[in-house]
């Protein structure tokens, strides 16, 4: 029977589609973008449906984030597991990561920020966020210290998204493998336990790549896995993991699945987004050297009004009268889609999409209340972001314990830890009434 990893290495998006999905490329052919029903069929995933909406609410006891329901979150991988620990009062942690490749980050790499500090608030749960310094040293044109100083920035950013120091890890591959023996040594034996072939037909390697982008998906997957962090876990190697992340990091967590059964580890489990647009429209690409194709953190309050009027495409009509006549598209106007990712308002958003779609709201009013949305948005994060210190940014980055459930965590090894405590008192007449207990239990 073929393994995951095998399976998905027969995988190609591109086949007769005209989309390309993959870790360092993500193209559509059409207008609308990636047809996502049917990446959900060739990547095996499941699709996020009201039962599972109903049941997270169900479980938390709060309305789901908007970004799960209004299906930008749309895909998952075992998100019931995840929730049966919940019911249980059993543990879990998140992990997510930056792969840090310019100094500004763009609102495209806002969206899984926002939507973990929400899992992290909602769950009460640690999480790790991984800084792929070492990634971006490979495959771009940037020196090791480069990639590392990004690294650094980038996390200001994060921080200031408003994550909880006290259960937040964030940390530089460059900086921690080569400081944490587990780390290193469970990311050893992934490597041992996927071949060339395989890593070669999942991520598309040829002969002329370096070796250091063939080792490099063990790395990624290694922060699935509990054990990576002995100074949060305590040891423990099999505390349940959940991914959030966009569809397109989705290969390397198939082969990080694959392998965790022969690592004696459990399956992280993940939560798949879809892929934000560029200001030109699905079939145009973000990029950091391009600073029209999208909105970044860093943009002035006028950069922003500018960009959104003078580059975001428009589903309208070409003139007035025709847009009045036929309405608007809004699965390919990028205000409207740039308005289904940060506007918290339903009721407004259902007006403005039906009023758009009627030709009853123009482009240039749909813009106008997008750069009000964004503009506060953007501007609330440049005020975090300038108050963020470099002794913040070291405290996050320092391997530390962090807060979690700590009764649930440690229920496992309990008794040791009485039993360890009561040996001074061995002779007390509670001892042997403790010991009976435990025994029993």
């Amino acid at each position: 029977m073929a393994t995951d990893a095998e399976k998905l290495a027969k995988l190609s998006m591109d086949e007769g589609s005209g989309d390309v999905v993959n870790p360092w490329n993500v193209s559509s052919s059409s207008q609308k973008g990636i047809d996502y029903a049917k990446l959900i069929n060739k990547f095996g995933s499941s699709k996020i449906d009201s039962e599972l909406l109903a049941r997270i609410e169900k479980v938390t006891g709060k309305p789901v984030h908007h970004l799960l329901r209004r299906g930008i979150f749309f895909s998952h991988r075992e998100m019931h597991v995840i929730l049966d620990k919940v019911e249980k009062k059993q543990p879990f942690y998140l992990y997510t990561g930056r792969g840090p490749s310019s100094e500004a980050m763009h609102l495209g790499h806002l969206i899984p920020f926002i939507f973990t500090k929400w899992l992290q608030d909602t769950f009460d749960v640690p999480l790790v966020i991984q800084m792929t310094d070492d990634e971006k040293f490979l495959w771009k044109d940037l020196t090791i210290d480069e990639a590392n100083r990004l690294a650094h920035e980038n996390a200001k950013d994060i921080i200031a998204c408003g994550f909880d120091v006290n259960k937040t890890f964030i940390f530089s591959d460059v900086e921690y493998i080569s400081s944490s023996p587990e780390f290193y040594k469970l990311m050893c034996r992934i490597q041992k336990c996927v071949t060339y072939n395989q890593v070669k037909g999942i991520f598309g390697f040829t002969d002329s790549d370096c070796i250091g982008k063939i080792s490099f998906p063990a790395i990624q997957a290694t922060p699935s896995f509990s054990g990576a962090f002995p100074q949060i876990f305590g040891g423990h190697q099999k505390i349940h993991c959940l991914i959030p992340c966009a569809i397109d990091q989705d290969p390397y967590f198939r082969m990080t699945r694959d392998v965790a059964p022969r690592l004696n580890c459990e399956k992280p489990a993940l939560l798949h987004s879809t892929f934000f647009p560029a200001l030109q429209g699905a079939q145009s690409k973000m990029s950091a050297s391009d600073p029209t194709s999208s909105i970044f953190l860093t943009d002035s309050d006028k950069e922003i009004k500018d960009k959104i009027n003078k580059y975001a495409y428009s589903g309208g009509g070409s003139t007035v009268e025709e847009h009045k006549e036929k309405g608007g598209d809004c699965e390919v106007d990028v205000a409207f889609q740039y308005m289904k990712f940060f506007s918290e308002d339903d009721e407004r958003l259902a007006e403005i999409e039906k009023a758009y779609t009627k030709g009853e709201l123009l482009t240039g009013h749909l813009k106008k209340e997008l750069i009000g949305v964004l503009q506060k948005l953007i501007g609330e994060h440049r005020e975090r972001r300038a108050k963020v210190t470099k002794e913040e940014v070291d405290q996050f980055m320092t391997p530390r314990k962090l807060k979690h459930n700590v009764t649930c965590l440690w229920a496992p090894i309990q008794p040791l830890i009485i039993l360890k405590f009561a040996e001074p008192v061995r002779g007390h007449p509670g001892y042997i009434a403790s010991l009976e207990k435990l025994t029993r239990q």
